[in-house]
């Protein structure tokens, strides 16, 4: 086992790649040994069971998204940091469609507080300062994006726009100008 140099770190990356392969819902820990050529049982001495491999998926997948965000809205501001954003979500779930899907699993409260999952919403939180926001409309504003964002992604995903015209890429951008109207005309001199 040690010379496989298998850890819980790894096994999660492994298993967020299977998930990219395979399906989120598809990954178990029985998948993830096949994929090490190891038992079941010797990737217990790393995670506990299916439900804790997916959590750790979960919470790579979280984390690296939450990497990209910061680093796509570093130095940008209003429209730019918003379209910046956006689009991190929508190309991430497009380039990893099984971690994108393991970064909307439901995580216990413990769990989700100490996950990047807080990152996400001070990520937004920053791109909406450049709109000048007071409460409690920053937070309606929070979760408006992640609405638009992952329901937007997700409905692209499952090829929900591929039936119809104008291509979904046209969709993309009048949604993102539709968000970026409507936060400025909501803007307030005192946020």
């Amino acid at each position: 086992m040690a010379r496989l140099g298998l850890t819980p770190q790894r096994l999660a990356a492994a298993g967020a790649e299977l998930a990219d392969e395979v399906g989120f819902d598809q990954v178990t820990a029985s998948a993830l040994a096949q994929r090490f050529g190891v038992k079941v049982a010797s990737l217990y001495s790393h995670i506990r069971s299916t439900q804790d491999l997916k959590v750790r998926i979960a919470l790579f997948a979280l984390a690296e998204l939450a990497d990209r965000a910061a680093e796509a809205v570093a130095g940008r501001a209003g429209k730019d940091a918003l379209v910046a954003l956006g689009n991190v979500y929508r190309d991430y779930a497009r380039e990893h469609p099984g971690r994108y899907a393991a970064s909307r699993l439901r995580l216990d409260p413990q769990t989700a507080a100490a996950s990047a999952g807080p990152r996400h919403a001070q990520l937004a939180r920053a791109v909406l300062r450049g709109y000048r926001l007071g409460e409690p409309e920053q937070t309606h504003a929070v979760r408006l994006l992640g609405s638009v964002f992952h329901g937007f992604a997700s409905l692209d995903l499952a090829g929900a726009f591929s039936h119809s015209l104008p291509d979904s890429e046209e969709s993309w951008s009048w949604a993102l100008e539709a968000l970026d109207t409507m936060l400025s005309s909501r803007s307030t001199e005192s946020g």
